[in-house]
Formats: C-alpha cells, structure tokens, sequence
C-alpha cells in the first residue's frame, strides 16, 4: 500500500526528516454524530458520494469512521433494527492518527490494523482530515 498523494501542504515534519500525517491527509469529508441511526447514515453517505464518513461525539471530538460496506453489512444482519445508532455498532475507534505522526509511521500502524483510512486528528481529538492508502 502507498499513501495516496498529498492534496495538502508539502512541509517536512518537525525534526526535517519528511512527510507527515497532516501533509498527505484529505479533506475530512462529511462529519456526522455518533448517535445518528444507520440508516440516516447511509444515506448521507450515499447522498454526499463519499466512501466513507466520520463519526463525532457528544463534543465534536472524532468518534470513528464508518464505511459504506461496514453500515450496508450491519443493515443486512439478522440483528439489525432501524433504530440502531452509529455509537452501537462494530467500527474502528481509535487510536486514530496523529497529524505530526511520521507519514512511515502512520502507514505501518495502518497496515498493521488493516485499515485503509484513518482518522487524521488534532492534538484535543478533532479530526481534521483522513489518511488513506491504496492498494
């Protein structure tokens, strides 16, 4: 997997040695909170032509990101009740990336998590975009 090229700020990181997560991170893309039902979900996905969206807590601060495929499988399992809220479903909850992590470093915790975008968040929490891989 490679990162998929930097839309941002070509800057090195900190200590000079190259990219960070915040340099090759996209836009966040549709922020939703964690407390919305799947299927309300699912169609802001679809609505916005996303691949995936990021969940918020009570206090804004990143949740998760949940994927079109994930919230389609949960909808068509025998447990699945259109009352159902993001907050109560199986997705990636952290830790999420940090945007001063090494953009190496970032791919290796990734590829080790078998995750193809990550949270990219700030200091307190809030995300501020998303790294992704490709294949």
């Amino acid at each position: 997997m490679t990162p998929i090229p930097p839309r941002t700020r070509q800057a090195g990181n900190a200590d000079g040695t190259g990219l960070t997560a915040g340099d090759a991170m996209h836009a966040p893309g549709p922020q939703v909170d964690d407390h919305m039902t799947v299927d309300v979900a699912l169609s802001v996905l679809i609505g916005a032509r996303v691949p995936h969206l990021l969940l918020q807590d009570e206090d804004g601060r990143c949740a998760g990101l949940v994927t079109r495929a994930q919230l389609s499988a949960h909808r068509g399992g025998s447990w699945y009740s259109d009352r159902t809220r993001l907050r109560d479903i199986a997705l990636d909850r952290g830790p999420f990336t940090s945007s001063v992590a090494a953009l190496g470093e970032a791919e290796a915790a990734m590829r080790v998590r078998t995750l193809d975008a990550s949270p990219v968040i700030d200091e307190h929490g809030y995300a501020l975009g998303v790294l992704a891989l490709t294949h």
